[in-house]
């Protein structure tokens, strides 16, 4: 049996005689493993490079040790980081004394992330969870204070340390030894405010990985040449009381998880966007708000705390249609300049399905049900940061033209931090910015 995990912002577990490499794309590392020698590989992928100007931080944990054990591997975590280009992480990843890239591991387990810090820089320290996030805390500060008061000390100044520092406070105060990763994240999620991606990884639960999402997004491209047990996964609800008054799983077996027949090879890629893993597979799944999924010995399950109205009782694999040449740089100097340049078709692309030419109709899926209530309300408001404000404000007038409603236009940032008056019979619009 071998199954292998991936991650965008990024996460894998490997079975079977499998080496490690990497690739770059749109801003966020993904740690790539193949069978492929190493070195070539890493060469070959990291030529694809994230393109926004931002400063980037950039930086793999992996299980240290080259031992063909992999439970003494991922008793210990090995950090590599960089500031700048990734040719520089890569670079350093070289140098490591320590770190045999040609040896085969049934079993390894790492994440890699680049990142431009919102809040605070990073700096080099080790713990016993380490965690990959993409978004923003809000409430990170309430949350420091806090654990600095339990004792716990911090050597940055990013949000995302929080979390780590948080599930680390989790895991010391458990009622049991035999807590689950996915109940401890399940326990931070419930503390954290903002929108975020996370994935988490931890010396205490050797290979295991657990990701979540609010606000974020992610998902989880499947790979197999073998049947899988389902192509839609049951999501799994807390039923019963447990020591601390939380809710308890039922059991996750080969009718609540996905994993192949007759225990065979598969691979699982954790991403925040699907042009990470088309080259790998087409075929993924989409989790929602607050879903939690769970990979244990080769097994996805995925799990939430409760059970809302409207809830999906499964989430489904679906197959994705677009291929590798379309998020390839191609013979454009930049992939900034390839976007400039593809505006067109992707203009056309968006309005495939929803405006009809030839009776000068437009269907919007997410908006036709609710079209009676917009019309009775008083006024449009487009909540925006960046290039999303811009078209906000481009398309105000327009808007007020064929509504003949009044259109406000908010800077997200500000309106988050303002107490501004939004009436019952008000519209809220939130654009969104890319990632």
């Amino acid at each position: 049996m071998g199954f292998l995990v991936h991650l965008i912002i990024s996460i894998f577990i490997i079975f079977k005689n499998i080496k490690i490499g990497g690739l770059i794309r749109d801003g966020h590392f993904q740690f790539y493993i193949n069978v492929c020698q190493c070195h070539q590989m890493t060469n070959f992928q990291l030529l694809i490079l994230c393109y926004k100007s931002y400063p980037l931080y950039i930086g793999v944990g992996i299980d240290s040790g080259n031992s063909k054990s992999w439970d003494e591997n991922g008793k210990s975590i090995q950090l590599i980081k960089q500031r700048g280009k990734v040719k520089a992480l890569d670079e350093e990843i070289h140098k490591q004394q320590d770190l045999d890239l040609d040896v085969e591991f049934d079993i390894h387990l790492g994440i890699a992330h680049t990142r431009w810090a919102t809040h605070g820089d990073f700096s080099f320290f080790s713990t016993e969870f380490i965690v990959i996030h993409n978004g923003i805390i809000t409430n990170y500060k309430d949350l420091r204070k806090f654990l600095e008061s339990k004792g716990y000390e911090f050597e940055s100044e990013t949000d995302t340390e929080t979390i780590a520092k948080l599930v680390k406070y989790m895991y010391d105060n458990r009622e049991s030894d035999d807590i689950s990763f996915a109940t401890l994240v399940e326990r931070v999620i419930q503390q954290l405010e903002g929108a975020f991606a996370l994935v988490f990884k931890s010396i205490h639960f050797p290979g295991e990985a657990v990701g979540t999402r609010r606000g974020g997004p992610l998902l989880i491209g499947v790979r197999s040449d073998h049947k899988l047990s389902t192509d839609h996964i049951p999501v799994l609800y807390r039923s019963g009381k447990d020591k601390k008054g939380c809710c308890n799983l039922p059991r996750v077996d080969s009718t609540t998880c996905l994993f192949p027949v007759d225990e065979k090879a598969v691979e699982y890629y954790f991403a925040s966007d699907a042009s990470a893993v088309i080259e790998h597979t087409n075929r993924v799944i989409f989790l929602e708000d607050d879903d939690v999924a769970a990979v244990t010995d080769g097994r996805l399950s995925i799990h939430r705390i409760k059970r809302t109205a409207g809830d999906f009782p499964a989430r489904a694999i679906q197959t994705l249609q677009m291929e590798l040449q379309q998020i390839m740089k191609g013979n454009y100097s930049s992939f900034m300049q390839k976007e400039i340049f593809e505006q067109p078709e992707s203009v056309v692309n968006t309005m495939r399905g929803r405006v009809n030419f030839d009776n000068n109709t437009v269907n919007l899926g997410g908006l036709k049900d609710h079209i009676k209530e917009i019309q009775r309300c008083r006024r449009l408001i487009l909540i925006a940061c960046g290039t999303s404000y811009h078209a906000g404000v481009a398309t105000r007038q327009v808007l007020e033209e064929l509504t003949e409603l009044p259109v406000m236009v908010e800077l997200a940032s500000d309106f988050l931090d303002r107490n501004t008056p939004v009436f019952r019979d008000d519209v809220c619009f939130f654009i969104s910015q890319s990632g």
